[in-house]
């Protein structure tokens, strides 16, 4: 796969030489493909931790609904107030 966006990266020594013993190894073809996979399952793992956040404020939402905290008003008003507050705490996601 030619490198479309090709970037210099500095690795510690321990980590230039775990690169190369994968690669060594056969493990990967070269230390692009190495970097590539780490880069996806960081990827993976970021989003793993955003659907365990997301799980976690649902529980905590349906803990509300069940204490009878929950708000009055038509569900998409509601919903969408919801989704501006989230937006004002973490703009650009």
């Amino acid at each position: 796969m030619p490198a479309s966006h090709a970037r210099n990266v500095a690795l510690t020594p321990q980590l230039a030489r775990f690169v190369d013993d994968l690669v060594s190894a056969g493990t990967y073809n070269n230390a692009s493909e190495v970097v590539r996979d780490a880069l996806r399952e960081l990827q993976r793992r970021q989003h793993a931790d955003q659907l365990t956040e997301i799980r976690a404020r649902i529980g905590a939402g349906l803990d509300q609904l069940d204490r009878g905290e929950g708000r009055a008003g038509q569900p998409a008003a509601v919903l969408g107030e919801i989704v501006r507050q989230a937006k004002r705490q973490h703009p650009g996601q």
